[in-house]
């Protein structure tokens, strides 16, 4: 089994981080391929940058999805994520669409913990239809390029403000940002809830949905585009939208 991991920023760093989180999930047998889109921003903290990076996003999965048998968006705002269903022939799974997922099978309501942007991650969990399943979110005082440069010092944080969920109701807490793949299990044992890698269950909840088989939908709104004309689109995915 082969699973695309397709990240949204352009920081390649960030992409190698959520690889190996990918990888360390995978089952044996399972090939991680990861990509980083040709554009776009560095690391998306913003409604204008995540809509610029839904873009370089699609190209990347347009031009590296052949021979991938699922497609896992490694950005946690689920950036482009209803278009990359529609657009591709394989599924596709969001990070924090998964996270989400996977804390309600663990437990009752679930908080967050990330850099930046609460409203952004709040409006994502409500596209999913969780607002009710949230808690609250936690931001910390770090960015992910300090993830990078000071990782035991982001992980103390983390780990405080994952508590801090914790005491407050929270029955598991969701590491929100591509930049903490990884972090959950060396901070688990200091967080007295379930820490929950949206990475590690994007890769399983894939898995899953290729040894189920499902069918691509042939009608209705996620069944592919055809025969639309487009301008200046990169040839892999200006070809998707025109297949006929």
């Amino acid at each position: 089994m082969r699973l695309l991991l397709a990240h949204a920023n352009t920081t390649t760093a960030v992409t190698e981080l959520c690889a190996a989180s990918a990888r360390a999930a995978a089952a044996p047998g399972t090939e991680i391929v990861p990509a980083t889109p040709r554009f776009g921003p560095a690391i998306i903290s913003s409604r204008a940058e995540n809509a610029i990076a839904a873009h370089g996003l699609l190209e990347c999965l347009a031009e590296h999805h052949a021979g991938c048998d699922a497609a896992i968006l490694a950005v946690s705002y689920d950036t482009a994520l209803a278009a990359a269903r529609q657009l591709l022939p394989i599924p596709v799974i969001g990070m924090t669409e998964a996270a989400c997922l996977a804390a309600c099978l663990a437990g009752g309501r679930f908080g967050l913990v990330t850099f930046s942007s609460a409203d952004l991650y709040r409006e994502v969990i409500a596209g999913h239809g969780l607002a009710s399943r949230l808690s609250g979110i936690a931001l910390v005082a770090a960015s992910p390029y300090d993830a990078a440069s000071d990782p035991d010092g982001v992980a103390e944080k983390v780990a405080s403000a994952a508590v801090g969920r914790a005491r407050e109701g929270a029955d598991s807490v969701l590491l929100g940002g591509a930049a903490l793949a990884g972090m959950g299990g060396r901070i688990q044992p200091h967080v007295p809830v379930p820490l929950i890698d949206g990475i590690a269950a994007a890769v399983k909840f894939a898995e899953g949905l290729v040894a189920l088989k499902l069918p691509k939908p042939g009608i209705g709104g996620f069944a592919a585009p055809a025969g639309r004309a487009s301008v200046g689109l990169a040839a892999p995915l200006g070809d998707m939208l025109a297949r006929r």
